[in-house]
């Protein structure tokens, strides 16, 4: 299977993507797609536009969105949120449902610990994806939001054959 992890930002969206073959988790590609101009609905376009070409090129069968996090600035937050219902959107689009990840559940799942730094993700997504060049620290954060969902999928099937195989 193929998992696209989005990292939403109205200035830099980071993408990722991986291939999921059995416990076997490899990179496929990454990058940010830039929300350009002055205007917010330009960037929100622009956002729009480079990742559905993401979507295009390489067709994930899977996708997850990190969620919005609240902080001090309430302005600043529904801007992300706006950039996060692009990601959703285009995500739907696709015909995909879309995971969606707090923060501190994929930093806990990639790293170990729920308040990590970006440099530890960033350590740990090279780790575990041997070789991954990568194009900043919104695409490592949006691999490890891949990562997370590919472990959470994995699961998922595991409890489903084991239902199924009890049931039989």
């Amino acid at each position: 299977m193929r998992v696209l992890g989005i990292d939403p930002g109205l200035r830099n969206m980071g993408w990722g993507i991986v291939d999921v073959v059995g416990s076997r988790v490899t990179h496929v590609a990454n990058g940010i797609c830039h929300g350009t101009g002055d205007d917010l609905a330009q960037r929100l376009l622009t956002l729009h536009v480079g990742l559905t070409q993401v979507m295009v090129t390489y067709a994930p069968d899977h996708a997850a969105v990190e969620q919005t996090f609240v902080n001090k600035d309430a302005v600043g937050t529904l801007k992300l949120g706006q950039a996060r219902g692009i990601a959703l959107l285009v995500v739907a689009q696709a015909g995909l449902i879309a995971g969606e990840y707090a923060p501190n559940a994929v930093k806990k799942a990639v790293v170990g610990v729920g308040h990590a730094a970006k440099a530890q993700i960033d350590h740990m997504v090279r780790l575990q994806l041997p070789g991954v060049q990568l194009a900043g620290p919104d695409a490592a954060d949006a691999l490890a939001i891949a990562i997370t969902h590919s472990h959470h999928l994995q699961s998922a099937g595991h409890l489903s054959r084991a239902i199924a195989k009890a049931a039989s």
